[in-house]
């Protein structure tokens, strides 16, 4: 039977599974099945609890090679939430055409979701520009710390667009994989950040307490623990999808 792809980031999964030469086995080997929908064994399936939410912003995931694999990449989560999440394999010496094709869209005015100290003054911006007729896309590079330094420093294409520099208040809350640094936030709380920068306030709020229900429910499946689904963050979640 077909498996229904909800978004972006999960049919580009499936197109970098099918070039594979070999199965990809997350980190630990084989671990049984998953659900298709949400990367998780089936007994701490996500898919419920999928946030369903407006948003005005779009996302535009890079993602380096096989990080549309791995099950704790959290890119997936803002697919989940943002209904305008693009996705697209990065490579040096190519670029998807869909990709340029989506950067020219007029309706968009893209973002590069990278640190000041990287970029040129001038390129740098703090904040979003509110324009009735473009709306922000945010471009996050999706990989390793030096993965995603080398796809800000080796994409022509993204030279000429502004570079909205963040600065977290609090240290990252990601759990599920070691980060060179603490400050180093994941892919789902950056795009959280941007959301509320972009004033999609209900939005950015559903996405920070669904990566940490995620969190949640990764944890417990490898400790083979069951979930509580009235606990704090799964009643966070709850709040912040149906608030006004």
């Amino acid at each position: 039977m077909s498996v229904d792809l909800p978004h972006a980031i999960a049919r580009l999964r499936a197109a970098r599974l099918a070039r594979s030469v070999k199965p990809f086995l997350a980190r630990g080997g084989p671990k049984g099945e998953r659900c298709a929908g949400c990367r998780l064994v089936p007994t701490h399936c996500l898919c419920a609890l999928r946030p369903d939410v407006p948003t005005r912003a779009g996302m535009c995931l890079l993602m380096a090679d096989i990080e549309p694999l791995k099950p704790s990449n959290t890119g997936w989560l803002i697919a989940d939430v943002v209904a305008n999440t693009f996705a697209f394999g990065w490579a040096r010496t190519e670029v998807d055409p869909a990709l340029l094709a989506l950067l020219n869209d007029p309706q968009w005015q893209p973002y590069v979701v990278f640190p000041a100290a990287f970029a040129d003054d001038a390129r740098v911006v703090h904040e979003v520009t509110h324009n009735d007729n473009k709306r922000p896309l945010f471009i996050l590079l999706d990989g390793t710390w030096d993965e995603a330094r080398k796809m800000f420093r080796k994409s022509p294409y993204l030279q000429n667009f502004p570079v909205l520099s963040l600065h977290p208040e609090q240290l990252s809350r990601y759990r599920l994989r070691r980060a060179q640094s603490e400050a180093h936030l994941c892919t789902a709380e950056v795009g959280a950040m941007c959301l509320a920068l972009a004033d999609d306030t209900q939005a950015a709020e559903a996405l920070n307490a669904y990566f940490e229900v995620f969190t949640e429910h990764y944890l417990k499946a490898k400790q083979q623990l069951p979930v509580d689904v009235t606990d704090e963050v799964h009643l966070r979640l709850k709040a912040a999808t149906h608030s006004a």
